[in-house]
């Protein structure tokens, strides 16, 4: 597809292509760069080309298939949720299943907080129960298992049943029906992860072997790298309990998960780099490297840290503590076991908390010991609801907003007791500092900077969790120990009391309120914060209001910009079918200024061949039936009487009130339809001094051809005469003899026919036609060239009263260069040389097939494709061009043309022609 696609130029198919080679590059060849290059070619045929039909398989599979393997899981999040918007809204229930299941499957291997993935999972099940897609419902039951698992609502972690599923029945069902295979390997990696989380090593490595075994269905998705992940450290935990003979195989298995992952780490850092560490941590540990390991365990933690892996970062350090206990060093192992436990919480995996807890009852004891220093999610309490009104009032009441962004920070900084605060926005997913306020004794400051977020700003891995988790997040004192008292901006500014709250409009994330105060600590009270977080609501739906009021402001200005500058024409045509405006692009295309334009119909400027479809196009808009069309190749003609080729797309245009407008977009494409026709002519002309060419290869035989019968007319004129000239004239001799000179004539005649045809220029002419008559005329002019190299001719002609459509001078130009070729390919022989040209019904059944076969040298096999390629060439003295036309031809009648070499010597060219339609 993207051969096609890259010789004949793109369509809406090529961009699903070029996703699907990027993704067999990658995952089939290692080519992680070039399979990257390609998936984004899709994307930006779909983005920038409007090849958009299938714009939601291409974005979910770049998303899920690409994207992961590259670049971080989460850029590869917004992606699949637009693909499974546009699959939703465009019907298309398979893409829709598919890119529910891959946004689960992103979201939970992100790192994502689990009850959101739940969500997300119980939505995606529902709605492919509701299609009945009943391969991915049972993929997404298997994720939806193991959230719930680790988040505490199954029996335990290792399983996934409760009272509404039975985990036994549907593994049971997976195991008989071979066709669930693809959900059964996936089903398996969850239980695989759920089983290790579970501490339940042996069951693990059970599931990763019944996963194994059904790898091959799932070599391209993300899933195989949580299977390598987990299955490695299933086996780095039970070594040591395997029997003897069972150790080594474990031990070559866990090198090859390792080596895998470190492959991915080599092209995605980002997300296979904390992966990589961690399992060479736990080989350091097997192999008695101690230091190795201490340093391993380290760059785990902090590469999953900074990638915002929290899962992997709570395993990094859980791991990490067991390697440390096992020392003896009681002190740290306790340290990263609490870091391990708060990584958990942050996730959401409430069911490992508790398992946690009960095996180490001193995490749960230091806990309650103090309030934390650092709230997620605090409740909304002690609210004043007079307070609240004032507030919300204030912010709903602004529309401009430079305006609402004044009045919201300004409330905010007075409400909540802070000095400063930042009003940050996203744009796309980079987050951007709109406004920044601070307050002195006097008054609040608002400055507007619309600026990047810099370090310097805010504490990163407080923004970035907030935006990750859409949760708002409260220190009550930044210097006392917390998960983000180690942030530089803490450090250095040396902030007390901060606040960061999320701005959500529909679960839509637009941005962050961050508050902050440098004097005191627990400055930002309860009330202070409910208060806060419902004033942070109200905002979130003002500043997107305020947003579109700016958008719409300006449109109308943007749109007659856009209108005038755009370098395609643009129209639009009134209910009368005249024209009501045309952009200066069409006015130059066609001749005419929009004055007189705005006089005239479409019907009017069309060329008189593409009146009539024109007119069926205005036709059926004045239907007011919704239309679109695209892609229309038609002719205008100028004012100065000249001819423009534009391909136009269609459709109609809403007004505020009153009809619709019929709108087109025109782009010129002369000089494509002069090259193209230049193209045709230049192509004719090769085919034609190809057939020159061969023919003054045959002078001598062609020549032989005529010669015979002229030298019989001459010799039977003058038995005639003698006949004649007798005493008694012999005229039955005379009459024989004259039959055989109007005989000899017809053949010379037929000869010189063919010769004329094959000579002179003319366009194709499809007819219904003999292919054997067609082979036997060949044939008739090659016979003295074969006789004259010696060459026996063989010929099996099969087409009985079937028929073909072709072109008859084209035909026997493929089959005169075949011949030739085969001649010329035994020419050098001292054994038999052998011609044999045969014809047959080819399967199954629609076309005929055509073989020439000789005895010559032959060829090599690893040339038989290139044997097609322009100027490639095997004689000394060949162009290069005879194969290359005759393939050309006979695609260009709905055949195929192919060589394969003969056994033991000898080459097989073989062509197909379709039949003639009423057969």
């Amino acid at each position: 597809m993207a051969s096609l696609s890259l010789q004949h130029g793109n369509g809406d198919t090529s961009c699903h292509a070029y996703v699907w080679l990027g993704m067999i590059l990658r995952s089939r060849f290692g080519n992680f760069e070039a399979g990257f290059r390609f998936g984004r070619l899709g994307i930006d045929l779909v983005e920038r080309q409007g090849l958009d039909r299938f714009k939601a398989r291409i974005y979910s599979d770049f998303g899920h298939l690409i994207n992961p393997w590259t670049k971080h899981l989460r850029d590869g999040i917004d992606w699949v949720r637009r693909a499974l918007i546009t699959a939703q809204t465009n019907g298309d229930l398979t893409f829709a299943s598919f890119a529910s299941n891959s946004l689960t499957m992103l979201l939970l291997a992100s790192g994502e907080p689990l009850d959101g993935v739940q969500g997300e999972a119980e939505n995606g099940l529902e709605y492919t129960r509701r299609v009945r897609f009943g391969l991915f419902a049972d993929i997404m039951t298997g994720q939806l298992g193991l959230v719930r698992a680790l988040r505490g609502l199954t029996s335990d972690i290792s399983s996934f049943g409760d009272e509404q599923f039975d985990e036994r029945l549907f593994q049971e069902r997976l195991e008989k029906d071979p066709r669930l295979a693809f959900a059964a390997c996936w089903y398996w990696i969850r239980k695989l992860q759920a089983r290790f989380h579970a501490n339940d090593y042996a069951g693990a490595i059970a599931a990763a072997d019944r996963a194994q075994s059904l790898m091959w269905k799932s070599p391209p998705f993300f899933e195989a790298a949580e299977y390598h992940f987990y299955a490695a450290l299933a086996r780095a935990a039970t070594p040591d309990s395997s029997p003897g003979d069972a150790r080594e195989p474990s031990r070559d298995a866990l090198y090859a998960h390792h080596l895998q992952l470190d492959t991915w780490a080599r092209h995605c850092p980002e997300n296979f780099a904390n992966k990589a560490a961690l399992v060479s941590a736990e080989i350091a540990r097997l192999e008695g490297r101690e230091t190795d390991a201490m340093r391993l365990y380290e760059q785990a933690v902090q590469s999953a840290h900074d990638n915002g892996f929290v899962q992997n970062e709570a395993l990094a350090n859980e791991l990490a503590a067991n390697f440390y206990a096992a020392l003896g060093f009681e002190t740290i192992s306790r340290a990263y076991l609490q870091n391990a436990r708060s990584c958990y919480v942050r996730w959401g995996a409430d069911g490992k908390v508790r398992q946690m807890d009960e095996a180490n009852p001193h995490l749960r004891h230091k806990l309650v010991q103090s309030r934390p220093a650092a709230m997620i999610g605090a409740a909304v309490e002690q609210l004043d609801v007079g307070a609240v009104i004032t507030a919300a009032q204030a912010v709903s009441g602004e529309i401009v907003l430079d305006r609402l962004i004044e009045t919201l920070m300004t409330i905010a900084l007075k409400n909540a007791g802070a000095q400063r605060g930042l009003l940050i926005l996203l744009e796309g997913d980079t987050p951007r500092i709109e406004a920044e306020s601070r307050a002195d004794q006097k008054a609040v400051k608002v400055t507007v900077r619309r600026e990047a977020v810099t370090q310097a700003d805010i504490p990163e891995s407080l923004l970035h969790y907030v935006v990750r988790t859409r949760q708002s997040v409260i220190l009550d004192d930044a210097w006392a120990q917390d998960p983000f008292s180690t942030d530089d901006y803490i450090r250095e500014k040396r902030a007390r009391s901060v606040l960061c709250l999320p701005l959500l409009k529909q679960a839509k994330l637009l941005g962050v309120l961050y508050l902050e105060n440098s004097l005191a600590s627990h400055v930002f009270t309860p009330a202070r914060i409910s208060l806060l977080e419902l004033l942070a609501s109200q905002a979130a739906i003002s500043l997107e209001n305020a947003r579109l009021y700016g958008e719409l402001t300006m449109s109308e200005e943007r749109w007659r910009k856009l209108f005038e500058s755009v370098p395609v024409g643009v129209v639009l045509v009134g209910s009368d079918r005249r024209y009501v405006a045309a952009n200066p692009a069409f006015q130059r295309m066609t001749g005419y200024s929009e004055a007189e334009l705005l006089r005239l119909s479409p019907t009017d400027i069309t060329h008189e061949d593409d009146r009539a479809e024109t007119e069926a196009i205005v036709a059926a808009y004045a239907t007011g039936l919704p239309y679109y069309r695209e892609h229309i190749v038609k002719r205008y003609r100028r004012k100065d009487g000249g001819v423009t080729w534009a391909e136009i797309d269609g459709f109609l245009a809403p007004t505020q009130r009153g009809a619709p407008f019929l709108a087109g977009v025109s782009v010129d494409i002369t000089e494509r339809k002069l090259a193209e026709e230049a193209l045709r002519d230049a192509r004719a002309d090769l085919e034609r001094m190809a057939r020159l060419t061969t023919m003054g290869e045959l002078t001598a035989s062609i020549a032989h051809e005529i010669n015979q019968p002229l030298a019989a007319i001459v010799t039977q004129s003058e038995a005639a005469l003698r006949f004649l000239k007798r005493d008694e004239p012999d005229l039955d001799e005379v009459q024989d003899a004259l039959a055989c000179i109007a005989r000899d004539g017809m053949r010379a005649g037929e000869v010189i026919r063919g010769l004329r045809a094959l000579a002179r220029k003319s366009a194709p002419q499809l007819t219904r036609l003999d292919i054997d008559d067609v082979i036997r005329e060949v044939l008739a002019l090659a016979r003295g060239e074969l006789v004259r190299h010696d060459v026996e001719l063989c010929t099996e002609l099969g087409s009985g009263e079937r028929s073909v459509l072709g072109d008859r001078v084209q035909l026997q130009q493929v089959l005169l260069n075949l011949i030739m070729n085969g001649v010329e390919a035994m020419k050098e022989t001292e054994r038999t040389r052998q011609l044999s040209v045969s014809s047959t019904l080819a399967e199954p059944g629609s076309s005929m097939l055509v073989v020439v076969r000789d005895t010559g040298t032959g060829f090599d096999p690893a040339v038989a494709e290139r044997m097609f390629q322009p100027f490639f060439t095997t004689k000394p003295d060949g162009t290069g061009m005879g194969l290359t036309i005759c393939r050309s031809i006979v695609e260009a009648h709905g055949g195929r043309l192919w060589v394969s070499p003969r056994a033991p010597r000898g080459a097989d060219v073989h062509f197909t022609v379709p039949l003639w339609a009423e057969q």
